[in-house]
């Protein structure tokens, strides 16, 4: 049985969507980082964690498990975490999203064998992933403060209503663990196998990141430039990309620069060998 917050949330939270839902205005994304301070001890333990804990697990699991087996964890997940993008597709008021990513979901779950394979991708069927955060937005909910959330990475105010509401509402493996009774804790396996997969993943960005001079600051705002892609589908405002770049209201000097990762890497570069000469202006909370 649901624990007594679990209970609470699922009443509360559906009326406050609807609540919210009361207009329909993208709204412009706010790109100072007042919790400064606070993110960057966030983002300290979360590396720290990474580090020794996260990657090496990450690692001994690429060692251990054949490609064509990551490739079909990567399916099923992607697939079965599909109806989150469904539900949240209706609250945009987007239905042909909603029913492209459920003949997605169906095929791959029937053809696919429960979503290991994706014959839907070979159909050439778009998949359309979305979540409460890009809701919000879209129902002209402000974005509120950056925020690195220990555990979980970055977000904002706005965007940690992911969480409880697709993690707890919209997810089938959230709704699955809810519904069956466990003694040993045999439900933070799938869970868990999703988070390893999921940093399986990203072990090839892991030198990119350590050639950052700042990889707190080029995490935030390459996060940040990754959602705005996601919620204005890929083609983003050029004054509100200008807005982020600029970094209005920010009070760290590394925001005004260019997203392209290349290009991003270079100017990194630059930077690094001019601190060979004065190493003290490294700035802190780097990891």
């Amino acid at each position: 049985m649901p624990s007594l917050p679990r209970r609470i949330l699922s009443r509360v939270l559906p009326l406050a969507a609807v609540t919210l839902l009361v207009g329909c205005a993208i709204a412009p994304p706010r790109t100072d980082d007042p919790l400064e301070k606070f993110n960057r001890k966030s983002y300290a333990f979360n590396m720290a964690l990474d580090k020794h804990v996260l990657r090496p697990v990450a690692v001994g699991y690429t060692k251990v498990t054949p490609k064509p087996v990551q490739t079909g964890v990567s399916n099923f997940f992607t697939n079965i975490k599909l109806p989150i993008s469904i539900a949240n597709s209706m609250l945009q008021a987007r239905p042909s999203d909603a029913i492209t990513d459920t003949g997605r979901f169906m095929i791959n779950m029937t053809v696919g064998l429960a979503g290991f394979f994706d014959p839907a991708t070979k159909m050439k069927i778009p998949l359309k992933e979305t979540d409460f955060g890009i809701t919000l937005a879209r129902w002209g909910v402000p974005e509120g403060d950056y925020l690195m959330i220990p555990l979980l990475g970055p977000s904002t105010f706005r965007d940690v209503w992911q969480y409880p509401v697709d993690g707890y509402l919209f997810d089938p493996i959230s709704y699955f663990e809810r519904n069956h009774q466990f003694h040993w804790g045999q439900y933070y396996i799938p869970e868990a196998v999703y988070f390893i997969q999921m940093r399986a993943q990203l072990l090839d960005a892991d030198s990119f990141l350590q050639s950052a001079y700042d990889p707190y600051a080029f995490v935030r705002d390459a996060w940040r430039q990754t959602r705005l892609n996601k919620l204005y589908d890929g083609n983003p405002p050029a004054d509100v990309m200008l807005k982020l770049q600029q970094g209005q209201g920010s009070n760290n000097n590394n925001s005004n620069q260019n997203f392209d990762p290349a290009e991003l890497l270079k100017e990194q570069q630059q930077w690094e060998q001019k601190q060979k000469q004065n190493p003290s202006s490294k700035p802190s909370g780097n990891e």
